[in-house]
Parts: C-alpha cells; sequence; structure tokens
C-alpha cells in the first residue's frame, strides 16, 4: 500500500485487552469539516452552480469520489469526478496553509496514548497529500502509521481501511478502538469488528446497542478506550 508507514509490530508477550487505536482524521482529530463544505461551496460557485446547505450532511466523511459524484448528479455540472476531487483537494489545501485548529481534547488524548505507548494509527478517507499535510499541524510522530484514502480499492464506509491498519499494527480488530465523528467512519469501524466511540460533528450519529457516542473528545481517555475492550470480551 503506497504511500503508508512501515509495517510494525508491537504486541509481544501476554497481550493487552487494548491493543490499538484507530482514529479519523477531518472532524475527530481536526476541525476541518468546515474546510471541506466551504471548498466544495467555492469550487461549484466557479462552475456556475450553488449548493444546498442540506447536501452538507450527505457528503460528510465519505470518500472523495463519493462527495464529488454525488455533488456532480444533484448540481448536473459538467465536470468528471477526477477533475473535481483535484479542484476540491487543492481549495482545501489552501485553508490548510492557514493553519489548523485540533478538536478539543485530540492532543491530550494522543499524548495519553504516546505516554502508555498505545500504537496510534490515523486512518482517513482524505488523500494522501492531504493526510502528509494535515500531519504538519496534528503530529507526524503521533502515529505508529497512517492510512489514506487514495490508497485503498474500498474506503469508508467498507471496514477495509480498519482492517489493514489493525494488520499493519500486528492487532486482533477486536481488541482495536476507532474513533470517528461520521456515520460513514463508524459503520466502517463496526464492520471492521472494533469497539468504535462515536464524537459527532456536523451529523448526528444514531444510538444503536454496543455504540458508544460522546459529545467531545475531552470524554475519551485511555480508561474510557480500555474499558470498551474488556466489556466486549
Amino acid at each position: 500500500m503506497a504511500g503508508t508507514s512501515p509495517a510494525v509490530t508491537t504486541l509481544t508477550g501476554e497481550e493487552p485487552a487494548l491493543q490499538a487505536v484507530l482514529l479519523d482524521m477531518d472532524g475527530t482529530l481536526v476541525a476541518t469539516e468546515d474546510f471541506w463544505w466551504d471548498a466544495e461551496v467555492e469550487v461549484f460557485a466557479e462552475l456556475g452552480h450553488r449548493l444546498r446547505d442540506e447536501w452538507r450532511q450527505i457528503v460528510v466523511g465519505g470518500p472523495m469520489s463519493r462527495s464529488a459524484g454525488f455533488l456532480i448528479e444533484a448540481t448536473a455540472a459538467d465536470i468528471a469526478v477526477d477533475e473535481l476531487s483535484v479542484l476540491l483537494n487543492a481549495k482545501f489545501t489552501e485553508r490548510l496553509d492557514k493553519g489548523v485548529e485540533l478538536m478539543p481534547g485530540a492532543r491530550r488524548l494522543l499524548a495519553e496514548l504516546a505516554a502508555h505507548r498505545i500504537p496510534a494509527a490515523l486512518v482517513s478517507a482524505s488523500h494522501r497529500t492531504v493526510v502528509d499535510r494535515m500531519l504538519t499541524w496534528i503530529g507526524r510522530e503521533n502515529f505508529a502509521l497512517t492510512v489514506a484514502g487514495d490508497e485503498l480499492v474500498r474506503t469508508k464506509p467498507h471496514p477495509d481501511p480498519y482492517l489493514i491498519a489493525a494488520r499493519r499494527l500486528g492487532a486482533d480488530p477486536a481488541r482495536c478502538a476507532v474513533v470517528e465523528d461520521t456515520a460513514t467512519g463508524v459503520a466502517a469501524g463496526e464492520a471492521a469488528g472494533c469497539q468504535v466511540v462515536a464524537v459527532p460533528s456536523i451529523a448526528p450519529i444514531e444510538p444503536k446497542s454496543g455504540r458508544t457516542i460522546v459529545s467531545s473528545l475531552e470524554e475519551v481517555d485511555l480508561e474510557l478506550l480500555r474499558s470498551l475492550i474488556m466489556v466486549a470480551r
């Protein structure tokens, strides 16, 4: 899988209950969901189309191909998905250069995982160029590996991104905690067999048996993540 970090094996001897934490990026660790919508609005305005506010909840959290495809169909814009994806990524990365704000609790959670030597993976539907640019703000050193959406045949809501991240960390998906902000990402984590913590950003996430929903990353700590694995086991 081109562009990801080398495989990391961290589990030796008695395996801990929590083996790894797999985290989404946009809207989960960084406050960038507005960046994506603003980029989409701007690009379509330049193409002569106006986006409806209600479309925002439809495109949030999905892979670029899905979001771009939906907006092209909804507006009847005369542009191909690949061409639109290039324009959207360019507009988005322009905004990153002005600075990125981490979500409340994100830096503390990453520091806590590092302090306890819990491997963390960044698992995003965004393209590799965007992920690498974002790591400037989040801290590349906080992650044992990163997975980008354009490196996969299937990305969220398919389980592949989380299954691949767990495998490369040498971890059992059932002993991995996933932290996500969208229904699409939550679906991917649950389909992979991971224990999921949902921190809704733009759109609400429906309650479900076995699903943990919190209002902020400030409620997520190592004790909570470990407890989810213990209860599941």
